[in-house]
């Protein structure tokens, strides 16, 4: 009986790993593990790049707020904008994208400090061939867009004041996902909110002048005094005031108690440079030393480089060129308070200029002043100015 029973147990057991047929099917379970790649942010710039002017005053040519076509040169100032259009790419899903910014910092790369956050717009039907998006071979460009994986935004940086920007930065523009970050190829590199300031080397002073009489002044050198290595380039203007005696006296040149600047009106067209007679002001020097106040009291010569004030329509026989009204700087300044004009014109960007006229950081004007004293003249004039101005190109 003992026998029996463990032969029974023994073909149990057999019989417990054999495998189950059921009529002619078979059938044996596999387990499967997929695991998708924790896919990278890619980030493409598409050729949408532009700059524009700030809000608060036009320029020769650039209005206020629109495209700044006039700046050739890689420095930015408060309020001035920089925008890029960029197409971001997430195969896992584009809500792995945490954040699409614009960065600076002083190296490239990733993970600079982050200034604007970018604003999605409609993602075109397929993918704009100036993005030139590529996955390593595989050219994209032309193939239809995909919303659950892909975004298009539009990055615009705006110039903050010079407390929390100023210097140079390497600016870009950053996709921030979960599973990394990516910047796009193309970095730009700026110089935000250069100081720029304008040097004068000598003094302007006519002393014991006798009336009915001309005499000049040691010359000055009015300079572009920026930041260095900034590369800002400065278009030059001058203008003054009337002058008057500031102590109580009997003072009179020649009717009344004022030596009048000149009797310049700001009738050049504004805008670009033109030496044509349509354009630029000729109405040029005339001093007059006879009891009357018509013509001018203070003219001035000025060189720089290969350029002088000897061709300018404005000037007379000897080179000396009127100034006109203005203590603060407007766009009636254009073809009118130049230092140096109507030689010739020199482009930059797409806005043009007087040859001469424009001061690279460093470079100055030599500027000669002659004082046509009125008879009679009699009082110490010694209140009113003289503005050098120089804009920023």
């Amino acid at each position: 009986m003992k026998k029996l029973f463990s032969v029974m147990a023994m073909a149990m057991l057999v019989l417990s790993v054999m495998p189950v047929a059921f009529a002619v099917d078979v059938g044996l379970g596999v387990g499967i593990i997929v695991t998708p790649e924790e896919f990278e942010p890619l980030i493409w710039s598409c050729a949408d790049r532009v700059v524009y002017d700030d809000t608060i005053e036009d320029g020769r040519t650039s209005s206020a707020g629109q495209t700044l076509v006039e700046r050739a040169h890689n420095y930015a100032f408060e309020g001035e904008q920089i925008q890029w259009t960029v197409l971001v790419m997430d195969k896992n899903k584009i809500e792995q994208i945490d954040d699409v910014v614009a960065t600076i910092g002083d190296v490239q790369g990733v993970g600079n400090d982050v200034e604007v956050e970018c604003v999605e717009i409609t993602l075109p039907t397929t993918v704009p061939a100036d993005c030139n998006a590529r996955i390593l071979e595989e050219d994209l460009t032309g193939t239809n867009t995909d919303s659950l994986t892909q975004g298009y935004y539009q990055c615009t940086l705006t110039v903050e004041t010079p407390d929390s920007m100023y210097g140079e930065y390497f600016i870009t523009v950053e996709a921030i996902g979960e599973d990394g970050s990516a910047i796009m190829d193309e970095n730009d590199y700026w110089f935000l909110n250069p100081a720029i300031a304008l040097s004068v080397d000598g003094d302007l002073e006519f002393d014991n002048v006798r009336p009915g009489t001309v005499s000049y002044s040691t010359t000055l050198l009015v300079g572009n005094d920026a930041d260095d290595g900034s590369g800002v380039m400065m278009d030059m203007f001058i203008s003054g005031t009337d002058f008057y005696d500031s102590a109580s006296s009997d003072a009179r040149c020649p009717l009344t108690n004022r030596l009048k600047l000149g009797d310049q009106t700001f009738d050049g067209t504004d805008g670009n440079a033109d030496s044509t007679q349509f354009t630029l002001a000729t109405d040029d020097c005339n001093i007059n030393l006879g009891n009357t106040e018509v013509g001018d009291a203070i003219c001035y010569y000025a060189s720089q480089g290969a350029y002088s004030t000897d061709l300018d329509p404005r000037a007379d026989a000897e080179g000396y060129v009127p100034i006109n009204y203005g203590d603060t700087f407007s766009e009636a300044f254009y073809n009118d308070a130049e230092v140096i004009a109507g030689v010739s014109e020199l482009t930059i960007g797409a806005a043009e200029y007087y040859s001469g006229n424009v001061l690279s950081p460093g470079s100055e004007l030599a500027m000669t002043f002659k004082l046509g004293l009125p008879e009679p003249c009699v009082g110490n004039f010694d209140s009113g100015d003289l503005y050098f101005w120089g804009e920023a190109i």
